[in-house]
């Protein structure tokens, strides 16, 4: 296989990591802005990993010296904070399966839109294919398979992985978030809507609050019968009341623990049912396994169809890639337990 990974940052480098732990690989090239970045992060990793970049001025240059690169190559893995749609269009023109890491909602939303091209290019496109979204879409699908009717999916995350991610939160938590709630959109203000959720052990119980995440248009994409879906962010106090200014402090270069919960709600012979699903990891670690694998697939043909979508789309066996990921150290958790309130 030969891949290159478009930004070397907290994830890219765990991107680039697991590709070349998994063998096989021929020719790995890291491409960031910053030339330095991915020739340190090139020499950690060793042959064949190579350091390119594709800085210029002009947005056009940098698209088509990207297109360039791409060419021969089997997968492109976006991890860069800006510019997706450009560079995936680059990539499937050239004959590449993309993956996207990037969980902005404007982002997703633009990608998903690619699926003509992609399915024209008889390419996969997998959007989001990160922590959240990513491993949340495919504990949803995984869960949904045992409920008979499912009209309910509610996604919680806690904590972000390196720079740009903590960036990204922040700005999502000052824009408005949207839920599907009976046949359409409605907005709801960032920092808005408390819900108290519970993430595994040890997080724990955090007020979560409503943000732009790209969570329900993915989960609307892989579970088109669902009522209502949600996706709210755990936040504290100080970052609601500091959301319209630039951050105050520097993030974490390498994030700290976090966390994701997936809520399902539906029937099950005829008994209202719920499952709850989550995980717990460092979200840049986990997110970096998870699309990386998810390249592996596409370059495979191990998806059910080529096309734009994310993991709830496309993955037909989820046991076998939840089991991989196990493998590789992301591990699923199922909430043990029973309520009897459903809103």
């Amino acid at each position: 296989m030969r891949a290159l990974v478009l930004g070397v940052g907290a994830v890219g480098s765990r991107v680039a990591r697991q590709l070349l732990s998994g063998g096989s690989v021929e020719e790995l090239l890291l491409v960031d802005d910053d030339l330095s970045v991915a020739e340190e992060a090139a020499h950690s990793l060793g042959p064949p990993a190579e350091a390119l970049t594709v800085n210029a001025l002009r947005q056009e240059t940098r698209v088509e010296r990207f297109r360039e690169r791409c060419a021969g190559l089997d997968l492109v893995v976006l991890t860069a904070p800006t510019d997706h749609r450009a560079f995936a269009e680059a990539a499937l023109s050239s004959g590449c399966h993309v993956v996207s890491t990037s969980d902005d909602l404007e982002t997703v939303q633009e990608l998903l839109a690619l699926d003509p091209v992609a399915t024209n290019a008889n390419r996969s496109l997998v959007v989001g294919a990160g922590f959240s979204p990513g491993l949340t879409c495919l504990l949803a699908r995984h869960g949904a398979s045992q409920l008979d009717v499912i009209d309910e999916i509610h996604v919680a995350k806690f904590g972000t992985g390196g720079p740009a991610c903590a960036r990204q939160h922040h700005k999502a938590l000052r824009s408005d978030g949207l839920d599907w709630r009976n046949q359409r959109w409605e907005k709801r203000r960032g920092g808005s809507g408390r819900a108290l959720c519970w993430f595994p052990d040890p997080v724990g119980g955090l007020d979560c609050y409503e943000a732009a995440l790209a969570d329900p248009v993915l989960m609307l994409a892989g579970f088109p019968e669902v009522v209502r879906s949600s996706a709210r962010v755990a936040a504290t106090r100080r970052d609601r009341s500091t959301k319209w200014l630039p951050m105050l402090r520097r993030p974490h270069p390498e994030g700290m623990i976090g966390a994701i919960r997936v809520e399902l709600r539906g029937w099950q012979k005829e008994v209202r049912s719920a499952i709850v699903l989550g995980a717990l990891d460092r979200p840049a670690a986990a997110a970096g396994t998870v699309a990386a694998l998810a390249g592996r697939w596409a370059v495979d043909g191990r998806f059910t169809r080529t096309g734009s979508g994310g993991l709830s789309v496309v993955v037909g066996d989820t046991i076998a890639m939840l089991d991989e990921l196990a493998a590789l150290g992301v591990r699923a958790a199922v909430f043990e337990g029973a309520r009897s309130d459903f809103v």
